[in-house]
């Protein structure tokens, strides 16, 4: 193997290892997951952890509610579709809410803050008995929804510019498999359950007291205790981060055995403490380099509001993430009504549909991944351009997915899968790739512009989960005009300009 092989193997392990602080704002420039002796690992992790387990609530419906919650609550297939929709709902006003409140008091108090609320109406869910009772607890359980703006807030706030996007990719996507995840766990337990000896009517509601409420209340914890605010400390100490930018870029971080030079790709061994480290950030100069979460006033507000910058993101995002919410909300009972036999239940159905959501262990994180890279050679108009593709390429796939079912009575469940698998993954990079593209817009601001492309996200999860709602089932129907919305509105994004660097 090459020697140069082995040198950027060998730098790429150590990036995965050791944070490298870059002087100027004290942010890191790797993304060290594979460690906890640092504060950026430890926020690192606990900002997409927070996110996951908020999905043991927040969807944990969805995987029963075709047979079971159905069934015992004699609820409708409107009821149902109502109850998505207002789950969604209170996700979005939420994640309004807390974009400012994380600009004041940092996403660590605002992450911990939500999941300890969230935890009450989730430890509720097993008194309901009506369907409107359903919506109630549903809609305070959304309230989980909106960890994600302080997940990704807080990666912002500790990830420099170079790696921003693969760092919110991978918490995101990381958390964001909570949704897969949460399909399988519930799935299983309630079939324990019910192998136990407990009736349906018991088990789903006994299957909500054993997982979400302690696991909350748990991470909650972990996050008070283990997380820091910011780089410079507490948050409102996060103005004294922003330092005179040094000619050579380095820093001193503490490694006991290790030693880098960026301009060369050595890694060599030594026994100092403490080890300078050349900053491996590129050398572009954008406002994200200085850029200080501010508090929110009605001006900053108004400018936020008006600018193309704050829209394009945002209703990219609509088109991806809201399309994502509305899959993880009805794919299961879709696929229950098009394809229930004696060998196809609630299960089987469950199990695929939580296929969606697993997908973003990998393809979210790919897409942050793939802003970094383009973000090298193209600046943000790469990002850009990246997310606008990946919108348009899910769009033609959910087309195409809506006219295969409704031009075969009986469909294949493996081609099925096969589009769906591929659907997803172009759905998901899209949605990495938007917030590595997110920071570069109003950077002051990260705290309020990730709550409303977050809320815009909620948005169009409504939206299109509006359209599974009134769309006869099963059908493709509501698979191929949200194909046709995503492509619509992708390439009218083609003409917000966007800054260079």
């Amino acid at each position: 193997m090459p020697a140069s092989t082995l040198s950027s193997i060998s730098s790429a392990l150590y990036s995965l290892r050791h944070p490298v602080i870059n002087p100027t704002n004290r942010k890191c420039s790797t993304v060290p997951i594979f460690t906890l002796n640092n504060q950026y690992s430890r926020n690192f992790h606990l900002s997409w952890l927070g996110f996951f387990v908020a999905f043991l609530s927040w969807f944990a419906f969805s995987p029963l509610i075709p047979d079971a919650i159905s069934t015992d609550l004699k609820l409708t297939s409107e009821e149902v579709g109502n109850s998505n929709i207002v789950s969604l709902c209170s996700t979005l006003i939420v994640r309004v809410i807390s974009g400012p409140l994380v600009d004041r008091y940092g996403p660590r108090k605002v992450m911990a803050s939500l999941l300890i609320i969230g935890a009450i109406p989730s430890g509720l869910a097993g008194t309901v008995s009506t369907a409107n009772g359903l919506y109630i607890v549903r809609f305070f359980i959304g309230i989980l929804g909106a960890t994600f703006v302080s997940c990704q807030a807080w990666n912002t706030v500790f990830f420099d510019k170079n790696v921003v996007g693969r760092a919110n990719a991978l918490g995101g996507g990381w958390g964001n498999a909570g949704g897969g995840f949460t399909f399988i766990i519930m799935i299983s337990l309630f079939n324990q359950l019910l192998a136990d000896g407990m009736t349906p009517h018991v088990a789903w509601r006994v299957a909500f007291a054993i997982v979400p409420v302690p696991i909350l209340l748990s991470v909650a914890a972990a996050t008070l205790m283990f997380g820091t605010d910011h780089p410079a400390g507490k948050w409102s100490d996060r103005y004294k981060a922003v330092a005179t930018t040094s000619d050579d870029q380095t820093s001193i971080i503490n490694s006991k055995n290790t030693k880098t030079k960026s301009g060369d790709d050595d890694i060599e061994t030594g026994d100092e403490k403490n080890i300078k480290v050349t900053v491996t950030a590129i050398n572009l100069v954008s406002e994200l380099d200085t850029a200080v979460n501010e508090p929110l006033s009605l001006d900053m507000a108004y400018e936020i509001i008006i600018n193309p910058l704050t829209w394009l993101p945002s209703l990219a995002y609509l088109t991806t993430f809201g399309f994502e919410l509305a899959i993880d909300a009805n794919l299961a009972t879709v696929l229950y009504k098009l394809l229930k036999s004696p060998t196809f239940g609630q299960t089987k159905a469950g199990y695929i549909a939580g296929i969606y959501g697993l997908l973003n262990v990998f393809s979210r994180p790919l897409g942050g991944y793939f802003g970094d890279l383009i973000y090298v050679k193209f600046g943000v108009p790469g990002k850009k351009y990246l997310t606008i593709a990946c919108g348009v390429a899910q769009g033609l796939l959910s087309l195409g997915l809506g006219l295969y079912i409704d031009n075969h009575p009986h469909p294949s469940l493996v081609v099925i899968i096969v589009i769906f698998v591929i659907l997803a993954i172009f759905n998901e990079v899209a949605n990495g790739v938007n917030f590595s593209l997110v920071p570069h817009c109003n950077p002051n601001s990260n705290g309020f512009m990730t709550g409303i492309v977050g809320a815009m996200g909620n948005l169009g999860g409504i939206l299109f989960a509006i359209i599974f709602r009134f769309q006869p089932s099963p059908s493709g129907k509501a698979f191929w005009i949200s194909g046709v919305i995503a492509i619509g509105v992708n390439l009218v994004l083609c003409i917000v300009r966007v800054p260079q660097l």
